[in-house]
């Protein structure tokens, strides 16, 4: 199962909105598509999924025409399409029946994604008597309920506390390892480096940079260095012209532009006998990359 896009434009009026967007999803992978507000990530999606027309490009599944050879789809937007008067089991089996379930099917699997996102609890009350996270997890279910061949989550985080953050990645890796191809928007850069193992970033509608995430973090090279003393490093990185900011307690984070750098630097601490606990030359993460090209905080 493989969805391509090639060269995706839109145009609102004058305004060209996603300009030449070329990407490829594989089944068994999640596809990281990444942007700052209005880079258009969303007129992406809905392009692919049919609810916007595009005027430049084309949209594949398995090598033919998307809209001719649709596969079923779960799609998470980022803002909530529930019912807040209807009750969870209500709404979620209409969904189901609109996906062409069979009613004692949907059943079945209602029950067992509402034991394993733990909310069946709350199975006959009303969307609106549930908090925010356990309403993204009836959305979650909502998108996933009719095992999907392309799944699209669109911040599917949002409003979810730590512990149900973890339940969530543990079910979006079954869901990858189950085969399904999935596209993956979200600023929280740390989920996208977890699961994603390519990416495109846009900005304006244009790509930035694409491909996979770790040939393009390798090519950015070892960026930084983290280093932990007992002493007082401040003087000595000063000293040698170092800019570093303080991570905590004897802990400083610098910008280097070689490991030579680094390890030169290394050598002049031991010189001067300042003891170090921490010496780490890391890569750039990808909350780094994307600020780099976008210019925007996340």
């Amino acid at each position: 199962m493989t969805l391509e896009i090639r060269n995706l434009g839109k145009r609102y009026g004058d305004k060209t909105v996603v300009d030449g967007v070329s990407l490829t999803v594989r089944e068994g992978q999640a596809f990281g598509l990444l942007g700052g507000n209005g880079a258009g990530k969303t007129t992406t999606i809905r392009s692919v999924l049919g609810l916007l027309e595009y005027e430049q490009g084309e949209v594949l599944w398995n090598g033919k025409n998307f809209a001719a050879n649709r596969p079923s789809i779960g799609y998470l937007p980022e803002e909530r399409g529930l019912y807040p008067k209807e009750t969870v089991s209500e709404q979620l089996l209409y969904l189901a029946r609109l996906e062409g379930m069979k009613k004692a099917a949907a059943q079945q699997a209602l029950k067992g994604w509402l034991e394993r996102l733990d909310i069946a609890e709350h199975e006959h009350k009303r969307v609106e008597q549930l908090s925010k996270g356990n309403q993204q997890k009836v959305q979650i279910i909502s998108a996933l309920l009719h095992d999907p061949e392309l799944v699209i989550l669109d911040e599917p985080f949002s409003g979810l506390d730590p512990v149900n953050s973890d339940m969530l990645s543990s079910v979006v890796k079954e869901e990858l390892a189950r085969g399904k191809a999935m596209i993956f928007s979200s600023h929280q850069m740390m989920q996208v480096e977890q699961f994603c193992e390519d990416i495109c970033i846009l900005k304006k509608g244009i790509v930035q940079i694409d491909g996979r995430l770790d040939d393009i973090k390798r090519s950015y090279g070892r960026s930084s260095l983290i280093l932990r003393s007992e002493a007082d490093l401040a003087p000595v990185l000063q000293a040698g012209g170092y800019e570093g900011t303080k991570r905590g307690a004897g802990e400083w984070a610098l910008k280097i532009d070689s490991e030579e750098e680094a390890f030169g630097l290394m050598r002049r601490l031991a010189q001067e006998g300042v003891p170090l606990l921490k010496f780490e030359i890391k890569e750039p993460t990808l909350h780094e990359i994307f600020i780099e090209k976008v210019g925007e905080a996340v």
